[in-house]
């Protein structure tokens, strides 16, 4: 309905979602190309305005419930009942989603206020939709008359009868209104659970003896009194940190003080809200909030889920065991202490120090080849072989298409179909830190593709919110490897959303199962890897020479360099997911959970001292589906075959995965949308082997 599902990506195999929308009103009008681009341009709300403009918004909204429930049931049929449905709430999006979305971006606290408020609001709402006893009786009525429908209409009506269960509309008054003061609660936890990590503004201080191992530039960088530096979290500051500092107290420092973001006022917001799950889960019928949350995803049940991680976790933990015995024995070397243990805090620096040593990878060398501009250009020209589709930046004219953009770093793209010219969608690009940002990466379906009245197909529009170091006066934005792989990942969500060709905003671009979500953009990351492509794209940013072959050789070498460790710590991750949403009435020490959980599936002994979950966003809005990201990874690389066979830059092989899954959306179940694709059941051989996992270990 209301939301999306952006990604963001902290290091390989870390990933991080969370929820976010943008506002579009009126008729866009396209001067440079002399057309119109139906459904139309974001408009921002001052923030005074804003709970005026809410209001408005939702008593349109209203009014247009009232006209649906008119409706005489002798008279209904899909388009006046539940396409009507589709249609408000596709206009009610268009109104309020950049508010929403500017309390995540926007430089100015008095707009973060009014896009949290707003939040609230709509949220609110949303839980009385879902349980507006009028709309629910005239859904029914037309269901029953059994029409006759075939593929979205189809999957919009099945959805929406389910929706309304889901929803609490087999219960009784008292206990739905009961079940919607749950909801309620759950909402605003939510809500204050996103705003305390966005909040948050631990620093570590840090001595120029302490910062020993990194570049002058980078601790120019910093923030300096009386030679004390302080350390912000920020991906840009804490990633090079963990990458380069050869102190290993420095290190345990920065990572001990990431892993307790959110603070333990976050800690209790959690507890309370999983006991508010558990109790709304309960009221509806279900074991647990796990098994509520999976019902509409691929997976189906929290049973599965478990079955999943039970049949991978062996066959990654022999990975893992070897990654362990080769990290162990580097810091043993490095350190002269034969008895040194291995520590969460140490990983990347010694990965830096087997790339280096063991297969001649320099990753600042690397980074040489990744300047942004040209990065920019790398996935412009692949999606352009691939889709048919060419990028036109309109950053200087983005009033003529929306608002005045909320940032200096902030640029607009138009995205066009290159045989017909026609403009499929827009995007909007915003790639640097700054203080009260979204502190990682993700991607905002922020309007979906739709049909509209007039026949035209509603332009949808992406942004990219990512973290990046800025560029300096005298160098670029340099990206390291694995944020070049973060960009086409997020590039990955908003293509899905641009590309996107349904009927229904309800099924537009990313509104697939969320356990699918990360597939496409999952599968987009491939091409980073391989040497062929390197070879073409990867430039020096001062020389313009290619990288060398060596490096890549060494790159590809290094690819599966930790990955069993790796993979475990995103099945810890998706376990204690699972777990927190397992427990019946949701009474859960979530810290003590985490912490044994960590040592069972992790190699590591557990760091007491923690409280990841406090600044764990996952748990709102992707709650009891971290699992989802290893699960669609299976379904990335499967469907990443069909490349490998007819081309890396097929065209053919492009609008084929175009057409049966980018324009999609979900307007089908994205088990039988892969099956299609494939024409077969999916396997998991190639997902193992793109863990550097033999398939065979299982056997």
């Amino acid at each position: 309905m209301m939301v999306s599902s952006p990604t963001s990506r902290c290091t390989k195999f870390v990933v991080r979602c969370a929820v976010f929308v943008v506002l579009l009103l009126g008729t866009m009008t396209n001067s440079t190309f002399g057309q119109e681009l139906p459904g139309g341009k974001p408009v921002s709300v001052p923030a005074d305005q804003v709970a005026d403009h809410i209001d408005r918004s939702l008593a349109n909204a209203d009014a247009e419930i009232a006209v649906i429930v008119a409706v005489p049931n002798d008279q209904r049929n899909f388009d006046n009942t539940v396409g009507a449905i589709d249609d408000l709430l596709n206009e009610l999006e268009n109104e309020t989603n950049m508010t929403q979305f500017l309390s995540y971006v926007s430089p100015d606290t008095d707009v973060q206020a009014a896009g949290r408020m707003a939040i609230e609001k709509i949220d609110a709402w949303m839980i009385d939709f879902g349980k507006n006893e009028d709309l629910y009786h005239a859904v029914k009525a037309y269901a029953a008359t059994n029409p006759q429908l075939e593929g979205e209409q189809a999957r919009l009506l099945s959805d929406a009868i389910r929706d309304y269960r889901r929803a609490g509309m087999d219960l009784s008054p008292e206990d739905r209104a009961k079940l919607t003061d749950v909801q309620k609660q759950i909402a605003k936890l939510a809500q204050q659970f996103d705003t305390n990590i966005l909040e948050d503004e631990t620093t570590v201080l840090l001595t120029r003896d302490e910062l020993a191992g990194m570049d002058d530039e980078f601790i120019d960088g910093l923030k300096e009194s009386n030679g004390v530096y302080v350390i912000t979290l920020d991906y840009p500051t804490f990633g090079p940190l963990l990458d380069y500092a050869d102190d290993e107290t420095t290190r345990q420092k920065v990572w001990t003080a990431y892993k307790r973001r959110g603070g333990s006022k976050n800690v209790q917001v959690l507890e309370n809200m999983l006991k508010l799950r558990a109790q709304a889960a309960e009221m509806l019928g279900y074991q647990n909030a796990a098994d509520y949350e999976t019902e509409v995803r691929m997976s189906k049940n929290a049973e599965r889920v478990a079955e999943f991680y039970a049949g991978l976790r062996p066959i990654v933990r022999k990975k893992a065991e070897q990654d362990w015995n080769e990290f162990t024995q580097v810091k043993r070397d490095h350190t002269g202490d034969p008895n040194a243990v291995l520590r969460p805090w140490d990983f990347s620096y010694y990965m830096g120090k087997l790339q280096q040593g063991k297969y001649a990878v320099d990753s600042k060398e690397v980074q040489q080849y990744f300047p942004i501009d040209g990065a920019m250009e790398t996935i412009f020209s692949i999606n352009n072989k691939l889709f048919g589709v060419v990028f036109e930046e309109v950053t200087d004219q983005a009033t003529a298409y929306g608002p005045a953009l909320w940032h200096e770093d902030v640029r607009l793209f138009l995205v066009k179909d290159e045989a017909s010219g026609e403009t499929l969608g827009m995007f909007y690009l915003d790639l640097h830190p700054r203080q009260g940002k979204y502190g990682h990466a993700a991607q905002w379906g922020v309007r979906q593709s739709k049909t509209l009245s007039s026949g035209e197909r509603q332009v949808p529009v992406a942004a990219l919110v990512c973290n990046f170091t800025k560029p300096t006066a005298d160098k670029p934005s340099l990206l390291t490897h694995d944020e070049m792989q973060t960009f086409l990942h997020e590039f990955g969500h908003g293509i899905h959303t641009i590309l996107s060709n349904t009927q229904y905003a309800s099924l537009g671009g990313t509104n697939v199962e969320r356990d699918f979500v990360e597939a496409p953009s999952q599968m987009l990351e491939n091409w980073v890897w391989e040497p062929e492509i390197l070879a073409i794209y990867a430039r020096h940013y001062e020389t313009g020479e290619p990288i060398p072959p060596a490096l890549v050789e060494g790159m590809i070498a290094a690819k599966n360099l930790g990955s069993g460790m790796l993979a475990e710590h995103q099945i810890y991750y998706g376990m204690v997911d699972q777990a927190y949403h397992n427990v019946p009435g949701g009474e859960v020490d979530t810290t003590q959970l985490g912490l044994d959980l960590f040592e069972d599936v992790e190699l590591y002994e557990a760091i007491p001292t923690t409280r990841f979950q406090a600044g764990f966003g996952h748990l709102t809005g992707y709650q009891a589906g971290y699992y989802g990201y290893l699960w669609s990874l299976v379904f990335a690389q499967d469907m990443y075959e069909r490349f490998r066979e007819l081309g890396l830059l097929s065209p053919d092989a492009g609008d084929y995965y175009r057409q049966m899954i980018l324009s999609r959306g979900g307007s089908q179940d994205a088990m039988d949308m892969v099956v299609e694709y494939l024409g077969r059941d999916p396997r998991m051989d190639a997902f193992l082997i793109h863990l550097g996992l033999d398939p065979q270990m299982d056997q």
